[in-house]
């Protein structure tokens, strides 16, 4: 009876002694409301524009923990979030300190047009040493809105080293198939990370690292390598429509300068030398696009090959993709040229070989991509004609080949960007 009144006596005293403990941290931590004037005020000073907190409520069971609902930043359009719950590091938060262990964020939209005004934020998160700490961040159902109003859902998580530098992350998209993630793994402590990424039924391993040059500017440098990605496939799983399909290797460098992370993804340069098989262009006959000099190319076309650079450069106004050194073959016809894309818009020279290294046909695609304009240049049809009465078939190539050069000397090609033989189409 004596040892059973002394474990209920240690029993009571235990209990009181939580109680106790949950009374003086009631007493201590701050209040709702207060907790939240606090939270929208270091979001500010982090992000750098005014925050609106729709409701916030501590949860103490089964562990402490705040819960935040309906967050937007007063922007046009806002980063709006969900629900976010996060695990306070309670010796931090008694000390006047916000430090996080954990953070749940389910639900969020961040527009790309609106995020560039947060890039203060990105770099007091990198490169200040006593920065908001936090150990783990998982989210879901986070939806990315480019600049053109491209959705595309992610989901992952992040655990990061002191001064928000990520120790392992994983990005995915979710309900895609074939699987489409990155892995970064961080090497020690160097601002280096391995990367291991999956997309169109390939992947594309390789390593990143950001230095911190003179003055604190950043340099991020890194390769990856493409193996054996299938490009329609891969284009798919970010919401977009490829012209061409067909699996894709090769080696690519990535580049970029900035004052903070922001700056880095805005000025992010990529250059990649690829080849292709089993490739095929998806709504362009090439060979009907030849035959009838531009006016019809309604279609699709096996190519044997496909080889060339292709060069991408984030800009204020979007990304810029240069295509250089391309050359494609399919059976007798041989196509090789350049093209670039910015805002949605395409300028493209092509030379098609019926016989390959001997003759050509210049063929231009561009404009829009909802009109796009397939053209044979004015001297080009002119040189067809004559090479046509001397010899059928192929003398109509070699004619369009000296038609188009004699037309380049002379002038005699119209200075209107819509050619006679122009005919309207999509690609």
């Amino acid at each position: 009876m004596q040892a059973r009144n002394k474990w209920m006596v240690a029993g009571g005293v235990l209990l009181a002694l939580l109680v106790a403990g949950w009374v003086a941290l009631l007493l201590l931590l701050p209040s709702d409301e207060e907790l939240a004037a606090k939270v929208s005020a270091e979001l500010q000073v982090r992000l750098g524009v005014p925050v609106d907190v729709g409701s916030l409520g501590w949860r103490l069971f089964p562990v402490p923990a705040v819960v935040v609902q309906d967050v937007a930043t007063r922007q046009t359009p806002p980063v709006t979030i969900k629900k976010l719950t996060v695990h306070p590091s309670l010796p931090a938060l008694l000390d006047g300190r916000l430090q996080f262990d954990r953070a749940d964020l389910d639900g969020a939209v961040l527009p790309q047009l609106s995020l560039r005004a947060l890039d203060k934020g990105a770099g007091v998160a990198l490169s200040s040493p006593d920065a908001t700490m936090l150990e783990r961040l998982v989210f879901r159902d986070v939806t990315w809105i480019s600049r053109r109003g491209m959705a595309v859902v992610f989901e992952g998580e992040v655990d990061f080293d002191p001064a928000w530098r990520p120790r392992e992350a994983q990005l995915r998209r979710p309900g895609v198939l074939p699987a489409t993630d990155l892995r970064l793994t961080r090497q020690g402590r160097e601002d280096r990370w391995t990367t291991q990424i999956r997309i169109g039924g390939g992947t594309a391993d390789g390593e990143v690292e950001i230095k911190t040059r003179d003055k604190g500017r950043l340099r991020l440098e890194g390769t990856l390598k493409p193996q054996g990605v299938e490009v329609a496939s891969a284009m798919a799983a970010f919401n977009r429509r490829s012209v061409i399909s067909g699996e894709a290797s090769g080696d690519t460098t990535l580049l970029a300068d900035g004052d903070t992370v922001g700056e880095l993804a805005q000025t992010l340069h990529t250059k990649t030398v690829f080849s292709m098989r089993g490739a095929r262009l998806l709504r362009f006959d090439l060979d009907k696009a030849v035959r009838s000099l531009g006016r019809d190319h309604a279609g699709q076309t096996a190519l044997d090959t496909v080889t060339g650079q292709m060069d991408t450069q984030n800009t204020p106004r979007g990304m810029v993709v240069t295509y250089t050194g391309v050359r494609a073959t399919s059976g007798v016809l041989t196509a090789s040229g350049q093209a670039r894309v910015a805002n949605r818009q395409i300028e493209s020279e092509f030379a098609v070989d019926l016989v390959d290294g001997i003759i050509g046909v210049p063929l231009k695609v561009s404009g829009p991509f909802e009109d796009v304009k397939v053209s044979v240049p004015a001297g080009a049809v002119a040189g067809a004609a004559v090479g046509t009465a001397v010899l059928p078939g192929i003398g109509t190539a070699i004619g369009a080949r000296i038609g188009a050069t004699l037309g380049k000397i002379f002038g005699s090609e119209p200075d209107s960007p819509k050619p006679p033989a122009a005919r309207s189409g999509k690609p």
